[in-house]
């Protein structure tokens, strides 16, 4: 079903209801409970802010297919992710893997000299056992998965990674890690600064969460033929490629970027927004790298490979603003089961929106596209 063929808002919801079989009265409806968000969600409440929610898709990972809710109020974004998306369909669907790395948080301890800090730092090595115990204890979706530390000076800092299931889980990784702090606290010479330290790193893009990963680090990937190219995105695999190389690559390492992507966070965020995901969070998704390659074929039948790497994902499909009516039936769209699917559909959209730029680049009409969407004409 193509939901741009209906011409009204309520004939394309009704189409996605019989279809997708979910009740989409609230989607884009004044159906927030105040009682609910004001002690849950928002503090000093006034009211809520209206976005629109449109639907792209349909996007084929492996056999299944998802239609992809979008807040947003950028023109032509749910149309170019769309595209995207029928791109990917017409190129027997995405190939997704996702790796769940969990939430972490990172305490910033003082001591008096390096001597001590060699100490802290051993005591933090042979007690790992009892720090699982203790995080454990204050959560029955918790698990303590890693723990490592950094030092300098009379400082030393200290990751938690924790498993918070398919929670984004960061209230809960903050009450255990205060758990290990006192624990730590009480049997060595330390005294915490600060339960977070910036060595999360949360809510912040960094390299140390670039290599050590976040959240659920994510991949998906395509091969699009040229039939495809052609008919659906108007360009060729060499013309994409090109603009994905001078832009993606070499313009992100000119400007010293730490995103090697088109355009991550415009996706990330409007799904995030849509589906109540913490929006803190979009700044840490931006990380990522798309990767292209040409594949040269017989009289100009060349295909072009497109993958995406999202090593940062704070993701939750429970908790947090998921639980608010309009966001929790925009999950109720997407048909997840748990938070790792949650995250592979995200891959796959941001590799949607990834495909759609970079063609529309290659052709020359991303401008002609915001004037035509985004301006009412």
């Amino acid at each position: 079903m193509n939901v741009r063929n209906y011409k009204t808002v309520e004939d394309r919801r009704k189409a996605l209801e019989k279809e997708l079989k979910v009740d989409l009265q609230n989607i884009g409806s004044y159906s927030l409970d105040e009682s609910v968000a004001s002690t849950r969600n928002c503090e000093n409440m006034i009211g809520a802010a209206q976005i629109p929610i449109g639907i792209a898709g349909p996007l084929r990972i492996a056999q299944k297919q998802y239609y992809i809710p979008l807040a947003t109020t950028e023109g032509a974004l749910v149309a170019s992710v769309s595209r995207g998306c029928k791109a990917i369909t017409e190129s027997d669907g995405a190939t997704v893997l996702s790796n769940r790395i969990g939430a972490t948080r990172g305490p910033v301890f003082k001591v008096k000299n390096l001597t001590e800090n060699t100490k802290l730092f051993e005591f933090i090595r042979t007690h790992i056992p009892e720090f699982k115990k203790i995080a454990a204890s204050t959560s029955g979706h918790l698990t303590l998965s890693d723990v490592n530390s950094r030092s300098v000076g009379m400082y030393r800092f200290i990751r938690f990674s924790f498993d918070t299931q398919d929670a984004m889980g960061m209230n809960m990784a903050t009450i255990a890690s205060e758990a290990l702090v006192a624990y730590i606290e009480k049997n060595t010479s330390a005294v915490c600064v600060s339960v977070a330290g910036n060595y999360d790193v949360d809510k912040k893009p960094s390299w140390l969460n670039f290599i050590e990963h976040r959240g659920i680090e994510t991949w998906a990937e395509v091969t699009i033929p040229a039939r495809v190219l052609q008919e659906t995105l108007k360009t060729t695999a060499k013309a994409v490629y090109d603009v994905w190389l001078a832009k993606c690559m070499i313009g992100s390492a000119m400007s010293g970027s730490m995103a090697f992507n088109a355009q991550f966070a415009n996706v990330i965020a409007a799904i995030f927004l849509a589906t109540g995901q913490d929006a803190g969070h979009i700044e840490e998704g931006s990380l990522g790298v798309t990767t292209c390659e040409w594949i040269p074929g017989q009289a100009r039948d060349d295909s072009l490979y497109m993958s995406v790497y999202l090593p940062d994902l704070m993701v939750g499909t429970v908790g947090g603003g998921t639980g608010l009516a309009t966001q929790k039936e925009a999950l109720a769209i997407l048909g997840v089961k748990n938070s790792q699917e949650f995250a592979e559909v995200v891959a796959a959209a941001v590799l949607a929106g990834e495909i759609s730029l970079l063609a529309s680049l290659s052709e020359g009409t991303l401008a002609k596209a915001h004037n035509t969407l985004a301006r009412g004409k």
